[in-house]
């Protein structure tokens, strides 16, 4: 039975997590980031080679201050920690960052720069975190650089569908998408690499979410059958 190598997965459902436990609605995050961790562990047991993790959308950045600087502070905390926790040695995690990082406060950059500095040379599984990220934006700043490219002589070859790709964030496609807490839509999340993905969709919130949730996805991924249009 195949199984996936590279799936995504659309966190959501952390505000309403922390609603239901009469918390205010951004300290769901904190819940959010510690399933992250769970997550990787459960990954890594399965053989799962690639994640990539919608975590942060440009239109986050419209969230109440209060909310986004509470936001930003477990970022970099998560972010600085990774970066100390030797696991990530052990089990060759190399870990990227894809977005519009540049939109971040610079303490939050600097811990995510550090992060795949100091795992960039890991081979045995990649974790990519959509930060400042959306579909749409991705495909323009692609289509951005293609144009730089072609003015400055850089690039002379025909565009095509394999040359536009390695302009993206990511070239990457992944095999299954999940989205947590019950919604069912991408929003804006990996647009032009998902063209053939196995979507499923969690009722579950994302703190809620189990090894025994994504080994059921796992099979039930192999047990769709996949024609990519034949």
């Amino acid at each position: 039975m195949p199984s996936p190598k590279h799936i995504g997965i659309i966190l959501d459902g952390n505000r309403r997590f922390a609603k239901r436990l009469m918390l205010k609605p951004w300290k769901g995050h904190e819940w959010g980031a510690k399933k992250v961790e769970a997550l990787l562990d459960w990954c890594s047991e399965l053989g799962i080679k690639e994640l990539t993790l919608y975590a942060f959308s440009l239109e986050n950045f419209n969230r109440p201050k209060e909310e986004f600087d509470y936001i930003m502070k477990v970022f970099k905390s998560e972010f600085e920690a990774a970066t100390k926790d030797e696991r990530f040695e052990k089990r060759g995690i190399r870990v990227r960052f894809i977005g519009r990082i540049e939109l971040f406060p610079e303490d939050v950059q600097k811990s995510m720069k550090s992060l795949m500095e100091r795992t960039k040379n890991n081979t045995n599984y990649t974790v990519n975190f959509a930060m400042a990220y959306g579909g749409r934006a991705e495909i323009v700043d692609a289509a951005r650089r293609i144009v730089k490219d072609v003015e400055s002589g850089k690039l002379k070859a025909e565009i095509d569908e394999k040359l536009f790709s390695k302009y993206l964030y990511m070239e990457d496609e992944p095999e299954m998408i999940i989205r947590t807490g019950g919604d069912k839509r991408l929003s804006n999340f990996l647009l032009y690499q998902c063209s053939y993905s196995e979507l499923f969709f969690i009722e579950k919130l994302w703190p809620e979410f189990e090894k025994e949730d994504l080994v059921k996805c796992i099979k039930e991924f192999g047990e769709r059958e996949r024609r990519f249009g034949k």
